[in-house]
Formats: C-alpha cells, structure tokens, sequence
C-alpha cells in the first residue's frame, strides 16, 4: 500500500588451502599455529587493550598503534580483530605484522578480504589487495576471483575490472564473479557485453554462468533475452535444465514484475515443480504488491513444507537473510569508526534514520546502489506507462538529458534510498522544503 500526500511530507507504506610464498622464515598458517619460529607472546592485558581499539577514535587508535611496540601484535591479535569484525585495526595488524617480516596465510588475508567487501572499506580493501599480491608468485585464478569480489561489494567496478583484465588465467567462477559484479552496481548492460564477450572467446557457458545472466536479465527487465538465453542451453549447449535452473529463471520472471509469465512459465515446467519453486513466486508476489497470489503461494508452500514459512513469511513478509543483516552491521561499524573525529552529518537513532537528498546527488555512501534501482524501477514505469513530463524544465537541453536529471532528483532519490533501507511494508517518510512537480508526483505514485 502506498500513501501519497501533496504537501510538504510525503509518505509511503511500503577448502580449507594453504596458498603463499614464504619469503621469511616465519609464517602463520590457517590454524594460528606458527611454523619455524617461536612466536613472541604478549601479556594478556596488552592483548585486550588492543583488541578494544575500536572503542577508540580513528586518530586515538593510530597514536596507540604508534607507541605500541610492534613486537606485541601476534597472529592471534589479528584473529581477534577480524572476529570482531573490526576492519581497520585488522589491517594495521596485517600490515604490522608484514613490516616485522610474517607471512599472513592466504585464507586468513581472504577472511579480511571478505570483511572489507561486506564493510565497503574500499581503502582497507586496496591494502588486503596489495598484502595478497606482494608474493613472487602470481595468485591462483580461485584467490583472484575474491579481490574482485571485494572490490565488487566495495562499489569499485573499474577496479575489478581492471584485476579481471590483468589475469592471465580465467576460469569459469571469474567471469561469473565479474558479470555479478557488472550487474550489482548498475551496469547490467555490460554484464550482457561481458557473457558475449566469454562466448566469442570460446567458452562453453555452464550452469553457473547462465544463472547469472538470468539475474542479469531480471534486473534489466529484459525477460524476452532471458528466455532466449534459456532456450539456448540446450539447444546449444547440450545442458538439460534442472530444478535450480528453472528457479532461477521463475525468479527473473517474477522479480522483473511478469507475475502471469512467471506463473505460466511454472506450469509449463516438464517436470513437477518444487518447494522452491513456489517459495520463490510467493516471496515475489508479496515484494510486487500481489499479496492475494502471493498468500495463495503461502499455502502451496506450507502444505510441501511446513518447516519453511517460519514467523516472517507467515506473516506475508519477504525475511532478510541473516547474512545481510552481518553485513549492515559491518557497515555501520564502519560508519561508526570513521565519524568519531567529526560531527556526525546524519542523525541515526535506534527507530529512524535522516539522509539529506539534492537532484543529481552523489554524496551519499550507497548513492550507486541508489541509482540502480532507480534505473531498474525506470524500466518497469515505463512498461506500466509513465511518460515524464518534461515541463517543468525549462532549460535547453534534449529529451535524454532531461529524463536523466528528472531520474536523479531528490524525492527519488530519497524514495529509493527508502525502499533500500526500510523493513516489508513500513511507511516511508520524505520532507521537502518545495513542493513536488508534477513528474515527480507522477512518477512516486507509480513507485
């Protein structure tokens, strides 16, 4: 349900491996046990009072750091830290701990790698990248693959573009890594390129690969090219679709907002369809506002099993992954540690969260993620319909240039800031200090 008010406030309902040179004599494997060395171990209480710098401001931290005696961080030090999720200080540790000559195994440099994707810590993320990469030896295609994750979740496209370009060898999971990492910061377009490219250079596409595309092709809206690449497995390819495939191509139908296709693709089906299957078209249903098919699906999925609508989704809410929820906390930790040297620009409390929007504005942490969905929510408006309009400018420009702009102003941006970071169907609450155009208007009503 959506509550459109034409004032001042608007609101809406809504394996285990062991990888690297050992260029020293000392090295830590995954298992904190260290090899050829004895270890020099530190008095406890030095050992809290490190692990609790994240309690400390970012320059408080630094100046302890500078007079700790680098002898006294250890392998378990750093393990600490990254348990805590406390990105920062883990990196200093990792970098102290490679200036006194250690080798930081593979997996646990990995491990850090992950935080700082999850934490968006591009700057963290660039030193994990350099400290993997300091060996002689050029990493494994498997280890590459995760730098470009990182700086994937880091919002760094170029940047992982560039690791991808750099790789000599290329497996299969790379260009998967790299079309996800196209597609989840808005360039779904040449996430397309990137699977034309690896098809001209004479892969065979499996499995994995066309799940992605599939995700690609929904996030587009193009669900026409989806059914073709579908189409193609196993004309081309040999590959007899399986029930994971036919989820993921349920999904890209119903996630673009074909509810009757994707129900229609369902029925279809050669063979007999599983829990997923309906799971997947009730969680969509209920995301697209069809709460009466979406319940109906609710009811399939609880007769074939019970065991998956747990409190969330019996009562007609999509659950967040616990997953996700980690990653929201690192985030904020992050925010958090970098904001205690100065005065906070946005107020966050514990039941309500201000962001403060201009048109174009890009100031904002998660303002590409933002951008996607507006893109992507443009795609399904003008299929329902939606025409700008374009009298509210009055400035020379052409008609791109003014869909762009009108795309990025303000109360969308806000509005789609909401949909990103607001629980199932709470009311979203944008101010302005003007009234809203009519585009504008038109556009938040069909939202």
């Amino acid at each position: 349900m959506m509550r459109v008010t034409c004032s001042r406030i608007l609101k809406f309902s809504k394996p285990y491996f062991l990888w690297g040179t050992q260029s020293s004599s000392r090295c830590f494997n995954s298992r904190a046990f260290s090899q050829n060395v004895i270890t020099k171990n530190i008095a406890s209480s030095q050992n809290r009072r490190l692990v609790q710098c994240s309690r400390l401001s970012s320059s408080q931290y630094h100046a302890q750091m500078a007079a700790y005696d680098h002898q006294s961080v250890t392998i378990e030090t750093f393990d600490a830290l990254c348990e805590e999720g406390n990105v920062v200080e883990a990196v200093e540790a990792v970098k102290i701990l490679m200036d006194e000559g250690y080798v930081v195994d593979s997996p646990r440099l990995l491990g850090l790698a992950k935080l700082c994707g999850e934490a968006e810590a591009l700057e963290e993320a660039r030193v994990v990248h350099s400290c993997i990469t300091a060996s002689d030896s050029p990493p494994p295609p498997s280890v590459v693959n995760k730098i470009i994750e990182m700086y994937s979740n880091c919002g760094s496209t170029e940047e992982a573009l560039s690791v991808f370009e750099e790789m000599s060898e290329k497996n299969s999971e790379t260009w998967c890594v790299m079309i996800r990492c196209l597609a989840e910061n808005g360039y779904c377009e040449r996430a397309i390129d990137m699977f034309t490219r690896f098809k001209e250079e004479g892969n065979k596409p499996d499995k994995a690969i066309y799940k992605e595309v599939f995700s690609v092709c929904a996030s587009l809206g193009n669900v026409n090219e989806g059914l073709r690449h579908f189409e193609a497995m196993h004309r081309d390819y040999g590959i007899v679709p399986t029930m994971e495939d036919y989820v993921s191509v349920t999904e890209m139908l119903a996630a673009s907002g074909h509810l009757d296709e994707a129900l229609e693709f369902v029925e279809r089906m050669t063979i007999e369809p599983s829990v997923e299957v309906w799971e997947t078209l009730m969680n969509l249903c209920w995301v697209h506002g069809d709460i009466e098919r979406g319940d109906r699906f609710a009811e399939l999925v609880k007769k074939l099993d019970a065991t998956r609508m747990n409190k969330e989704s019996s009562a007609g809410l999509v659950a967040k992954k616990a997953s996700d929820s980690e990653k929201e906390k690192l985030k904020e930790m992050m925010r958090t540690q970098r904001k205690k040297d100065r005065r906070p620009d946005t107020f966050i409390n514990a039941h309500v969260s201000l962001h403060q929007f201009s048109a174009g504005d890009t100031s904002h942490p998660g303002s590409d993620r933002i951008m996607a969905v507006l893109r992507s929510l443009k795609v399904h408006m003008l299929e329902m319909g939606f025409v700008h309009d374009f009298r509210v400018y009055l400035q020379a420009m052409d008609d791109e240039e003014k869909e762009q702009q009108l795309l990025f102003r303000g109360d969308k941006l806000a509005c789609a800031q909401g949909i990103l970071t607001s629980s199932a169907r709470s009311p979203i609450t944008i101010i302005k200090n003007l009234r809203t155009c009519n585009d504008g208007h038109n556009a938040l009503k069909m939202i």
